[in-house]
This record gives structure tokens, sequence and C-alpha cells, in this order.
């Protein structure tokens, strides 16, 4: 089984949201995402997709952008990003899935063919450049909630498998330095992990770093030139 990912995808949920205000690379953007998905995903494989799927407000008008992609291949695993005020009720959520290909992850955790993939929304870190103070107590709130996605995690991780971790903000600020986010990852194991959030010039974040034993990966669409990133 191949792994992929992307996030960010932006897609419009009924809205009036077009994404070319954002630069012509932006034009048709879905189309580019699902013809390099088709020529690299197999039913067997699976894509994470790391939160800000679609502008909608509600699931109802939701629920056209994740049918555009209810005809691509493979498992398809996504998480809540600070854009999908949509998400909500995670129960109806997953009622509402187009078919079971589809995985919705809220504080807990998927595994499948020797991998466990975990996720949650995060936050922006301490030592951003867009941190305040008010974002504190929210920050601290994400935290504990990995914390619940780990419990999680090691019931259904088995001895030899991989752990990958999606989160939709960066885990750390633009220095790299020690979040809540990263000591977890580093706790409980992950093997790879995958966020977003970030568009046009990432600056000091790179597409793949790696600390402390993790890699780090960047998925945001615009900056993958829609196209997925390998993963595994």
């Amino acid at each position: 089984m191949k792994v992929f990912a992307v996030s960010d995808l932006h897609l419009p949920g009924g809205q009036d949201k077009p994404m070319d205000v954002f630069g012509g690379n932006w034009t048709g953007h879905l189309d580019k995402i699902r013809s390099d998905w088709r020529e690299k995903v197999s039913e067997n494989d699976a894509v994470l997709i790391a939160g800000d799927i679609s502008w909608a407000m509600t699931l109802e008008q939701a629920l056209p952008d994740l049918r555009a992609l209810g005809d691509l291949p493979g498992k398809k695993i996504f998480i809540r990003g600070n854009h999908d005020y949509w998400w909500s009720g995670i129960t109806a959520l997953r009622r509402s899935a187009p078919d079971d290909s589809f995985y919705f992850l809220q504080n807990d955790c998927v595994r499948f063919d020797g991998l466990v993939v975990c996720g949650s929304r995060g936050w922006v870190c301490p030592g951003s450049a867009d941190f305040a103070e008010e974002d504190r107590k929210i920050y601290a709130r994400e935290g504990e909630r990995f914390r619940l996605v780990f419990q999680n995690v090691e019931k259904a991780r088995r001895e030899g498998d991989k752990l990958i971790c999606m989160i939709h903000y960066p885990p750390f600020n633009a220095k790299k330095e020690d979040t809540l986010f990263t000591a977890a990852f580093e706790k409980y194991g992950a093997d790879k992990v995958v966020y977003g959030h970030l568009h046009g010039n990432a600056g000091a974040y790179a597409m793949r770093t790696e600390r402390n034993g993790i890699e780090y990966i960047l998925t945001s669409c615009d900056l993958l030139g829609f196209r997925l990133a390998q993963i595994y």
C-alpha cells in the first residue's frame, strides 16, 4: 500500500469563492489534483487530506465537494482544518460519507496494513508571528486533544506498525522550537507528521524536514503544485 497526502483543497462548498483570486496557478486546481491523483493512486492506496477541505458552512453544502473526491481511487482520510466550519458532529459526518472509502478522524485513529493514521486540527504555536495571548488557551486545549488521540493510538497500534500523525496547523513555529504537539509526536513514536495551512510563500517552513527522528511533511496543495506528495 502506498500512502499520499495533500491538504487545503478549499473546494467551493456552494460559496462564491474562486481560488484564482489567490493567483492564476489556482485556476482549475481541483482538475489538476484529480488528474495527478488518478495517475498515482490505486484502490489499495491511501490519501491523507489534512484539513481545509471545503468553504461550505454546513454539511449539506459540503457534500458535493466530498462527492467530487468520491470517484477517485484509494482510501481517503480527513482531518478538520480551521476553515472547515461544516465539520460539526462527527457521527452525522460519518453517516453522510459518500462511500466506505472515506475516513474522518476526530481525536482518533484508523489502522490498516501495518499503518496507523491519527490526527486532530492543532493550533497556531507559541513563537509564531501570528500567535497572540488569546491563542494560548486554544493551543493548550488542542494539545490535550492529541493526548486523547494517542490514547486511541495505543489501543490500535500493533508491534511493527508505522504511525503517521495528521495536524492541520504547522506543529511548530518557523524556528522549529518544541511545542505540545512535537512533544506528543516524539513521546508516542510517530514516524511521520503531515500538516498544511500554509500558502503562497512558506518562508522558513521546508516542504520536508526532519526533527528528532520524525519527518515533517508540508502538504498544502498550492505548494505541491496541485500534486499529491508520496509519504510511503
